[in-house]
């Protein structure tokens, strides 16, 4: 292993990439540690020392590195334009212009991205807004007012600067995934979840086990969360390589003295093939409503403060604590896991595909046949994927209701962690193999 980074850095323009890679995430954690102007910092100082990772607050912190936390430049982080590239990719499926382009390949792929960029910038502005005015009230940050003088001026300088924060990232990622080694987007989703590990950790010590000279400490549910979170990167690493192989035989056609066609191949369908997506998107579902509810002013008639006190109870502030979340997070992974695997593999266009192509499955006709047993195969293993991911996601807070205490990492920066961390090595050891180096994965 120690040959093989020994390897990456002899190569001068793996190098580069690498080492691009590298300031790109220097040029970001610093951005997520920049305070926006006109932020209260006394409220923030305060705020940061009784900052807990519960509720939206924690999840939305973790997505940004800190960020929202520090209510820095970087606060929103990625995630509008993870939101905007999804709702393109579920617009591609249903609006015909938009399949169109995607079919003409690389220019019709470029409109798309230029929509998608402005689309993020509308969610930018949409989201800063809404959490720099949900701040100034002391909402979402148990009642410290991280803006103490809320006006036009100093409202249209945040959002301004959150916004344009937003704009940077994304041109940091696009230029990670042009000059650099990987997955620009994906990689800071990546070193924003590592950012914030040592810190989640360190908050299950302290819940567990206190001090190392504590008398009363537990040291088995710190124990049995830390083998929990081996044996889960484990697993995810094994599900996220496993596929089933459907064969493929093409017919032999004869043209003149030449005989063409006749060999085999394979269609990988992956156990997981949505990836992390329904896991973001239960999570934004659920999100939602307890955003929404932040709306409601405390001086409103009783029906829409117990509205608003349920809300915070099972999507809110307790999120990850109560077994309705849980079950209903559960579901939700399952459902989008299939919805999403239906738009990403469609068998009646594979089927197409095949047959114009001169390609069959052996053993099936092609056409309806080979259509229906592709969706067979697929409903099949899609299923213990979406069993898989619900479980993932949910498994850290099933130990914390078993212990009474607050798991702070979750199931959904695992599987992006470790299926980023994954993919760029996969793009690393390519680059080693055309230089005849052995690779991560050999």
């Amino acid at each position: 292993m120690l040959a093989v980074y020994r390897h990456m850095f002899t190569i001068p323009d793996l190098r580069k990439k690498i080492l691009f890679t590298l300031m790109v995430f220097v040029i970001y954690r610093f951005g997520a540690a920049v305070t926006v102007p006109g932020a209260d910092l006394a409220q923030l100082k305060a705020f940061q020392e009784s900052a807990n990772d519960l509720g939206i607050v924690g999840l939305l912190n973790l997505f940004s590195g800190g960020g929202l936390q520090q209510f820095s430049v970087f606060a929103l982080g990625i995630l509008p334009y993870i939101t905007s590239s999804i709702i393109m990719q579920l617009l591609t499926v249903v609006i015909p212009r938009l399949q169109k382009l995607q079919e003409e390949g690389q220019s019709g792929t470029k409109v798309i991205t230029q929509w998608t960029r402005y689309l993020t910038v509308i969610l930018a502005l949409l989201q800063s807004t809404t959490i720099s005015f949900l701040f100034s009230r002391g909402q979402l940050t148990g009642g410290f007012q991280l803006v103490s003088e809320w006006n036009w001026w100093r409202a249209s300088l945040i959002v301004l600067t959150m916004t344009a924060g937003t704009a940077l990232i994304m041109w940091l990622g696009e230029q990670i995934t042009a000059r650099g080694v990987g997955n620009g987007m994906s990689l800071l989703i990546f070193i924003s979840i590592i950012s914030q590990l040592p810190r989640q950790f360190g908050f299950i010590f302290t819940q567990t086990v206190g001090s190392l000279n504590n008398p009363a400490a537990r040291w088995t549910p710190f124990i049995l969360i830390m083998a929990i979170f081996a044996v889960m990167v484990v697993a995810i690493l094994y599900v996220d390589q496993g596929q089933r192989r459907i064969p493929i035989q093409f017919a032999k056609r004869v043209r003149g003295r030449r005989v063409y066609g006749g060999n085999s191949t394979y269609i990988p369908l992956k156990v997981n093939t949505a990836g992390v997506i329904p896991v973001i998107f239960a999570s934004s579902v659920l999100t939602f409503p307890a955003l929404l509810v932040t709306l409601i002013p405390s001086d409103e008639n009783r029906i829409l403060l117990s509205i608003r006190a349920w809300v915070d109870e099972n999507l809110g502030l307790q999120r990850g604590t109560t077994w309705f979340y849980i079950i209903l997070l559960f579901s939700l992974v399952v459902f989008f896991t299939y919805f999403y695997t239906a738009i990403q593999f469609d068998p009646k266009k594979q089927a197409d595909i095949l047959q114009r192509q001169g390609g069959f499955v052996p053993g099936v006709r092609p056409g309806t046949a080979t259509e229906r047993h592709l969706e067979h195969i697929l409903n099949r293993i899609t299923l213990p994927g979406a069993l898989f991911l619900g479980f993932i996601t949910i498994a850290p807070s099933l130990v914390g209701l078993a212990y009474n205490i607050t798991v702070a990492f979750s199931g959904v920066s695992l599987l992006i962690v470790v299926g980023v961390a994954l993919e760029t090595m996969k793009q690393i050891e390519s680059q080693l193999t055309l230089r005849n180096y052995e690779g991560f994965l050999t």
